[in-house]
């Protein structure tokens, strides 16, 4: 199995349009710390077969950064694009209109993300004209058998009721916001990619402890981050997002678990955008680390 990294930044990407905030203005003065947005692409055994972890909107470009994406020889389009949600935010799933040159795209998620693609943010309606749009429901963990894509075993452990701001009133349920799970049948592989951790769980401890990689919300540094740099008046963990550092970080915890664990999903605010910032060291103290534009993981 092997994890290629589209992006790691959060939403708006780094650098963000309306942001001279220093992660911003760092990119900008040196392009290699340009980050696109937070997605992954998996493959299975067969080289071929490969599928997207979220549509983000930066799709195209993500996909022509890497060749075994592009259409192979003799292939003059990629007729069917894989993809699975791990929720409904914008900027997870604004890729699937960018990918309607597609003959179909075959889309998994979860229930609540499915009602909110379909009457909220009606994808299946603006897409009809241009290509077919094909929806499976994503399993979740220990509630039945995964489903089988790119030949590995794909469900959605649970993580949040946190749903995306055009629905914010839709009814509350603990898988608007998911991690995948994706374990290879044939080498017991796995990996666990959870770009946005509300809050921690006993069940997600116990995953992220048996998993071989883990890609994880690292969205804020610190807890009092969105509020200090004036992004929103509410913090961290308010947003959905646990921090990395401080009484209720993750870095503490994952020091415990002993995880080979990257943290992505980086914000433009958070200090870890800069390759040189202290903090990197830090985190390497704990056996952590930062996920970099296009690494690519191998299990």
């Amino acid at each position: 199995m092997l994890l290629r990294i589209l992006g790691t930044a959060a939403g708006g990407g780094l650098p963000q349009w309306n942001c001279a905030c220093p992660g911003g203005a760092g990119a900008r003065r040196h392009p290699t710390r340009r980050r696109l947005h937070d997605g992954l692409a998996v493959h299975g055994a067969d080289p071929g077969a490969w599928f997207l972890a979220n549509a983000t909107p930066d799709v195209a470009e993500q996909l022509e950064d890497h060749s075994a994406l592009r259409p192979g020889a003799g292939q003059e389009r990629t007729p069917v694009v894989p993809v699975v949600l791990t929720d409904a935010e914008l900027d997870h799933t604004l890729g699937l209109l960018r990918l309607r040159e597609a003959a179909r795209i075959d889309v998994w998620c979860t229930e609540p993300v499915h009602k909110a693609l379909t009457t909220r943010l009606p994808l299946p309606d603006i897409l009809a004209p241009y290509t077919e749009l094909t929806w499976h429901e994503l399993p979740l963990t220990d509630a039945g058998q995964p489903a089988r894509i790119a030949g590995l075993e794909v469900s959605a452990l649970p993580l949040s009721d946190k749903r995306p701001r055009y629905a914010a009133d839709e009814p509350a349920h603990p898988a608007w916001s998911a991690a995948l799970e994706v374990r290879d049948p044939g080498t017991g592989a796995s990996a666990l990619y959870a770009p946005a951790v509300a809050s921690w769980s006993d069940l997600l401890d116990h995953e992220i402890a048996s998993a071989d990689c883990v890609l994880l919300d690292g969205t804020f540094l610190h807890e009092d981050e969105p509020r200090r740099t004036g992004v929103s008046r509410r913090t961290a963990s308010e947003m959905g997002h646990m921090p990395i550092e401080g009484r209720n970080g993750t870095a503490e915890r994952l020091r415990r678990i002993g995880a080979r664990v990257h943290y992505t999903h980086l914000n433009n605010t958070n200090p870890l955008v800069d390759p040189d910032a202290p903090q990197h060291e830090r985190l390497a103290g704990l056996g952590l680390r930062v996920a970099e534009e296009r690494m690519v993981v191998s299990l």
